[in-house]
């Protein structure tokens, strides 16, 4: 049976629900103290907001749009032992909007990495869990970044902070080296050595090439990196069969958070799900989504977006184009599996 490095995915990766109250709201309940905080209010249509510990409190990026960094003064304010403080800021805690936030835990503030032909300003990595937060300054040239992993990491997420006409550049394992696809878009991915180098990342660096959306001259550019860990994390693709009983994918582990999007085909935005959104109250069929590429609000759509989260894996359970009609589609989903004695997977029961 395969060992596990994670024997509570909930100290890791967590997410948290709440309900706005329009001032200060101290949220608990997360298990950790967050490193990086992704927030979306779900009832109405706001930017999503990401937070994370190295570029520090109230210093946010939006994930559907190119914009730079940007101060929120009452958005996210302070990470706290078991969770984290908000203030009014409408992308935050708006009197009775509700909201969702997807937590991480990396390794605080981090420090220096010198792995990388570029030395890092900051890289905090969890080396159990397979994610890392990395901040370096673009040079415009080739180049490698240390990620702090000591593992080849399979998805990483790329933003110029500097500039907002550079949108979200996504590397992941179901599209190779050779190209790069926006988070903040609903494109196809793109195909150029300008992005990664033509180069997969190894254990110790990634790879950047000249664009400005990874490696602007002179840019300060942060990266949110993820390996797969078994029975916790697992990027891939699958393809799709346009039929309403769709393809089931093996995880190894019951997910608890995917990011997903078609990539041959135009115009398929960027999904969401986890288990604490779903109408059935956690159950399947699970047909709460966000998405990710735009402000959208949540919606619930068993013809659009239903799929079941089970203990080894999930099932898409739709031919819409969004998930399932034709081509492939390429996911990252963290999750937890059954563990036994020695941190090793047990049968689902």
């Amino acid at each position: 049976m395969p060992y596990t490095p994670v024997n509570k995915s909930t100290s890791y990766f967590n997410t948290k629900l709440w309900t706005g109250n329009g001032g200060t709201n101290a949220l608990t309940g997360v298990g950790f103290q967050p490193d990086m905080t992704w927030l979306k209010k779900r009832n109405g249509t706001t930017w999503h907001n990401l937070y994370d510990a190295v570029r520090g409190v109230t210093k946010a990026i939006v994930p559907n749009e190119p914009d730079a960094e940007g101060t929120r003064s009452t958005g996210l304010t302070a990470f706290g032992t078991d969770g984290f403080t908000v203030g009014a800021d409408n992308n935050a805690n708006a009197n009775n909007d509700t909201y969702v936030g997807w937590n991480w835990k990396a390794n605080g503030a981090g420090s220096a990495n010198t792995d990388g032909s570029i030395n890092t300003t900051a890289t905090s990595a969890n080396t159990t869990s397979g994610f890392s937060i990395v901040k370096y300054t673009g040079t415009g040239a080739n180049a490698t970044v240390g990620h702090g992993l000591g593992a080849v990491p399979t998805m990483i997420l790329t933003k110029n902070l500097d500039q907002g006409s550079e949108g979200w550049l996504v590397y992941h394992v179901g599209m190779g080296n050779g190209s790069a696809v926006n988070l903040n878009s609903n494109g196809q991915p793109n195909s150029s050595a300008s992005y990664w180098n033509n180069t997969t990342p190894t254990s110790s660096v990634f790879s950047v090439g000249t664009n400005h959306g990874c490696n602007g001259p002179s840019h300060n550019m942060i990266a949110y990196c993820f390996a797969d860990k078994t029975g916790y994390c697992k990027s891939g693709s699958y393809e799709a069969n346009n039929a309403a009983n769709g393809p089931f994918i093996y995880l190894g582990f019951k997910p608890r958070f995917i990011l997903m999007k078609s990539i041959d085909v135009s115009s398929r935005e960027w999904f969401l799900i986890d288990n604490k959104r779903s109408a059935s109250g956690g159950g399947n069929v699970n047909s709460t989504n966000l998405v990710a590429s735009t402000d959208s609000a949540e919606w619930n759509n068993d013809s659009w977006g239903a799929m079941d989260l089970l203990s080894n894996g999930f099932k898409i359970r739709t031919n819409d184009a969004n998930k399932n009609s034709s081509g492939t589609y390429i996911y990252t989903a963290i999750g937890q599996s059954l563990v036994g004695s020695n941190n090793v997977t047990a049968t689902a029961r």
